[in-house]
């Protein structure tokens, strides 16, 4: 069957955790609202739904998913959401996040005319990863793929392990959530200004960070580096909350740096502090893409990155910077020190970064997804029911 304008659809969006709704799939469901289709949410409402969807005709159920798959409340969130799905009669169920999916998935085995989208954000499993993460995830991912009807991956390494090892109807590769680069392109920023009141010197070399403070995020690699350069000038910025952010201090303190590292917390000027950096680092152990550093390209700075799934698509070692082993301290240093050196340099690959990171864009992202959904060229809605 093949839907257009004449067959309306209803759509519902699940994620573990509200957070994921409001930080990266915001313009998603507006893209379809846009074309009169109904769309709810159904997610753990830890944080209220942006309003600009509950004022669009957005129904929000809130689910008590947890992230942790272990947690028993998670039988009672499989219960809720089937119920949700076939109490409310969804034509497409498009569900993001491990958990979540999972539940969605078992649910609609056995319901009827429905048509299962997964997006995954960054498979846990992957070249490198522990061997526990292959032992628990992927043989729960590779039974549940042949329960969903489109596949969508956000990197090269899981895309083409979901083509040659798993069951899904389709798999689909598009580049990440989107991100809105021109934001990032079009601020201006006094960068004096800025580095006095974030507590920087006018003339220091300025690392940025972004992302929670936990041990994949591994920020305390950079923390290492920088104590092994001894060089006063260097500063690092870190934005972002959670359950490190003593240890790390600690770290900074033991290293004695501490006065140079600048915890600063939850922000929302990221793209003005980008601005007043020279440098972006992003050390993470596991990413299924890697937002934060997409947005420091758009905003012009080199990358300094660990060289793993999902971060490799787009940070290029001589490129777009330099590419490390999450653990390897020395190279950290070494790279970070070869762009403080360089000044001209780093501005040559950051102004690179700002037409390499140009594929990531929103509009790029969403036309992406138009096929996904297979919009015809009036932006129809006419995917096809897929037997369950």
């Amino acid at each position: 069957m093949r839907w257009g304008r004449e067959k309306l659809m209803k759509i519902l969006y699940v994620a573990t955790i509200s957070n994921t709704i409001n930080a990266f799939l915001i313009p998603h469901i507006e893209l379809l609202l846009k074309q009169g289709h109904q769309v709810d949410i159904a997610c753990n409402v830890n944080r209220e739904i942006d309003s600009k969807l509950i004022n669009r005709g957005c129904k929000v159920f809130d689910v008590p998913f947890q992230r942790s798959p272990l947690k028993k409340e998670n039988y009672g969130a499989y219960k809720g959401v089937r119920e949700i799905i076939k109490s409310g009669k969804y034509d497409i169920v498009h569900t993001h996040t491990p958990v979540a999916s999972t539940c969605v998935r078992l649910a609609c085995r056995n319901i009827e005319n429905i048509k299962v989208l997964y997006t995954a954000h960054g498979f846990h499993f992957f070249k490198g990863a522990p061997i526990k993460n292959w032992l628990l995830y992927y043989p729960i991912e590779k039974w549940l793929s042949k329960y969903t009807d489109v596949l969508i991956t956000i990197n090269q390494e899981d895309y083409a392990r979901a083509k040659s090892k798993f069951k899904a109807k389709k798999v689909k590769y598009v580049p990440g959530v989107g991100l809105d680069t021109e934001k990032f392109k079009r601020v201006k920023v006094d960068k004096n200004v800025k580095r006095k009141v974030l507590g920087v010197p006018d003339d220091a070399f300025v690392i940025l960070s972004v992302g929670e403070l936990n041990k994949n995020k591994n920020h305390e690699t950079i923390i290492k580096a920088i104590a092994k350069l001894e060089n006063p000038n260097i500063y690092y910025v870190i934005c972002g909350v959670g359950p490190l952010r003593e240890y790390l201090e600690g770290l900074a303190q033991e290293y004695h740096i501490s006065g140079n590292v600048k915890f600063l917390g939850y922000r929302t000027d990221i793209a003005e502090i980008c601005k007043a950096s020279d440098v972006f680092a992003f050390p993470s152990k596991r990413e299924g893409l890697g937002l934060a550093a997409l947005e420091a390209m758009a905003s012009g700075l080199p990358l300094v990155t660990s060289n793993i799934h999902g971060i490799t698509d787009y940070s290029v070692n001589g490129k777009t910077g330099y590419t490390c082993n999450p653990s390897d301290v020395s190279g950290f240093a070494t790279a970070l020190s070869e762009l403080a050196g360089d000044p001209q340099r780093s501005i040559r690959i950051g102004l690179n970064n700002i037409t390499t990171v140009g594929r990531y864009d929103i509009y790029s992202v969403l036309s992406k997804l138009k096929d996904v959904y297979g919009m015809d060229q009036e932006d129809s809605l006419t995917v096809k029911r897929g037997a369950q």
